[in-house]
């Protein structure tokens, strides 16, 4: 599993965290380096959730990912890679279009 963190809106949310934000995501991003796919499905502690009715322009799933209690992240899943969408520290707005 690839990890790519080039989308726009990712960095956009990228800058904008916090300190104890940044160190939750890349402890998770170092969690996830050394997983593979099946491993993150089966993880209860990244919970990953399809969002329904939500799709990339390439008409891939979209899910999230919980990186803390309240910060969730969207990923979608194409091919060998794990792209981050965008980062979403106040949860709920993960779940909004």
């Amino acid at each position: 599993m690839r990890i790519d963190l080039n989308f726009p809106d990712f960095q956009k949310d990228l800058f904008k965290l916090e300190k104890n934000e940044i160190y939750a995501l890349i402890m998770t991003l170092r969690t996830l380096s050394r997983m593979d796919f099946d491993q993150l499905r089966r993880s209860p502690g990244l919970n990953l959730e399809h969002m329904k009715n939500m799709k990339t322009w390439k008409g891939n799933p979209l899910y999230s990912i919980r990186i803390t209690r309240s910060f969730r992240a969207v990923i979608s899943i194409d091919s060998d890679y794990l792209r981050f969408i965008s980062l979403h520290p106040d949860h709920d707005s993960a779940y909004k279009k």
